[in-house]
């Protein structure tokens, strides 16, 4: 677990604390030992859950299944979390125009499912010499694109590749 770990039972080294009770009622402040006997009477363990007051604030509570909801309300918020995967898209900087919108088409497609897209150009040779075609595809892109898009990275070159990226535009 990725939270503090809580002190129980005889964890517990202080000699009072302010005792709340399994319903949540404050029983005042009692010595350790009294906390103690009363948690074992009721078939309980004391946990503590706030250790910075003074006295320390403890509970009486069922450890394992304190343990064992804190670990289910994690599983849920974790299924609630919408996972963004980042799409890549890769082209020639010589394209030609339907193939231009062809992959333009499958960047919208993504785009409109939620996921961030990478659009790559990547140069062999001597087109090095010539970026300005790549950023000019690119450009193209942007255009098609009507947009319906945020730009994350402008256009930017990587060695011999040119890449931007893009991301979904929120819905209002």
């Amino acid at each position: 677990m990725a939270e503090k770990e809580l002190r129980i039972n005889e964890g517990i080294r202080v000699r009072e604390v302010r005792l709340l009770d399994e319903n949540g009622e404050q029983k005042g402040v009692v010595s350790i030992q009294e906390a103690l006997t009363l948690a074992q009477e009721r078939g309980y363990d004391l946990v503590e859950v706030a250790p910075q007051a003074n006295p320390p604030v403890c509970k009486l509570l069922d450890y394992g299944k304190y343990v064992f909801d804190q670990e289910k309300k994690l599983k849920e918020s974790k299924k609630k979390q919408k996972q963004i995967k980042i799409k890549e898209v890769r082209m020639q900087p010589l394209i030609e125009i339907h193939d231009l919108q062809f992959k333009t088409k499958h960047v919208k497609e993504f785009l409109d499912e939620g996921n961030k897209v990478k659009i790559t150009v990547r140069f062999k040779g001597r087109q090095l010499a010539h970026t300005e075609i790549g950023r000019e595809t690119l450009e193209k892109i942007l255009e098609l694109l009507n947009g319906e898009y945020v730009l994350d990275k402008a256009p930017m070159m990587e060695g011999r590749y040119m890449s931007m990226l893009l991301s979904p535009k929120g819905k209002k």
